[in-house]
């Protein structure tokens, strides 16, 4: 009923718009037909008596006869002529109003259709001018991100379902169990619930940057950042961690003393605390992490290289994707959210950059993250 009432008040100003526009047209042709007129009657029968003196007329009743002749026709022929010409005219103009309307109500539909939650709408190809082709072409754009963000959203919310279930589940089923007394309230169980605790909030967490991401609002705050330095930092933060699980983690000496970008430092740390987490998680004790700063002429190129079991070359651009769980053998304890690579390629692509994943060997061995990033100033010597 709501959509109804909306389409009606909208229907009427179509059709205002298209009333409108033909009176205006037929307001400017009247307004030249009566200057037409006017002005033939005012001047031409002097002019016409004017000529017949000069050519020498016989007698004054001859004149006369000839001026009432002259007017006579000019009396009936002008008026014709103009209705006639009001005739053509107003049929063109109708022609290129409804020309110029029909793209508009049909605009207007699909705005109705995206009103009431339809995304995928038809959009009408407007050709009766440059204009309109751009606005055609401009809602067929914001039609189609709006369907997009809608599925997004909901892919989101049902991927975000899924992910909640196991950690609730396992929280539930340590509560029960602690209340029925068949699970011993010890450390071991208390740090298992907490686990999941965590867990949880980690989600949530990531599920806020990646809303914030998709929306394209991010916080960032650009300011001269030394990758080379950064990539030190993230090296430090992650080394004890891996240390304990029998992983190297070290920065292959750059072969620039600095590689200097324009980028917000903390969501830069996010990115490489992201990459380090999930390739010291998938990377199996005694391995190896390495990380490379490199700087070319106009972009600074930061690598992530593991030692875990690679991935499939048909995942190397899905494991972007939202809670991706296409190889076991990359989610190794399940504690990651599965939204930290999503985070880093968003906040990289905001940077002005691009991430990749590479894994030369496939499944056998080793998987590679690049992240490129505009270079800030000329490159310095080595």
């Amino acid at each position: 009923m709501s959509t109804a009432r909306a389409r009606g008040p909208r229907r009427r100003i179509r059709d205002g718009l298209a009333v409108r526009l033909m009176l205006a047209q037929l307001l400017v042709i009247t307004a030249g037909a009566v200057t037409l007129l006017g002005t033939a009657f005012l001047v031409a029968p002097g002019l016409f008596s004017d000529h017949l003196a000069r050519a020498g007329a016989p007698d004054e009743e001859t004149l006369g006869h000839v001026r009432s002749a002259f007017t006579d026709a000019l009396g009936i022929a002008l008026p014709v002529g103009a209705l006639m010409a009001l005739a053509a005219a107003g049929l063109v103009s109708w022609v290129l109003v409804r020309r110029l309307v029909r793209p508009i109500e049909q605009l207007a539909d699909s705005a109705d259709a995206i009103a009431t939650g339809r995304g995928e709408v038809p959009v009408p190809v407007a050709a009766f001018s440059s204009e309109m082709r751009q606005l055609s072409d401009s809602f067929e754009q914001m039609a189609r991100r709006l369907a997009d963000v809608d599925s997004g959203r909901a892919r989101l919310l049902a991927d975000l379902a899924h992910e909640l279930r196991t950690p609730l589940a396992t929280l539930e089923a340590y509560l029960q169990g602690m209340q029925d007394g068949v699970v011993p309230l010890t450390d071991e169980s208390w740090d298992t619930a907490q686990q999941q605790v965590d867990r949880l909030r980690r989600l949530s967490s990531d599920v806020r940057e990646v809303a914030a991401a998709q929306e394209h609002a991010l916080d960032l705050r650009r300011e001269p950042l030394d990758m080379v330095e950064s990539a030190a930092s993230a090296v430090a933060l992650v080394e004890p961690r891996a240390a304990a699980a029998g992983i190297t983690v070290a920065l292959v000496p750059p072969q620039v003393p600095t590689a200097e970008v324009l980028a917000d430092r903390d969501r830069i740390g996010q990115v490489l605390g992201n990459l380090l987490d999930n390739a010291v998680r998938h990377t199996p004790p005694g391995g190896r992490v390495d990380v490379g700063v490199a700087r070319g002429d106009d972009q600074v190129t930061v690598t992530v290289t593991d030692t875990g079991p690679g991935v499939p070359a048909e995942q190397l651009e899905a494991i972007f994707e939202r809670f991706h769980r296409g190889d076991p053998s990359r989610t190794a304890d399940g504690s990651g959210s599965g939204l930290g690579l999503t985070i880093a390629r968003a906040v990289v692509v905001e940077l002005g950059g691009r991430i990749e994943a590479s894994s030369p060997q496939g499944t056998a061995g080793g998987a590679r993250f690049t992240v490129r990033l505009p270079a800030l100033g000329p490159p310095q010597a080595t």
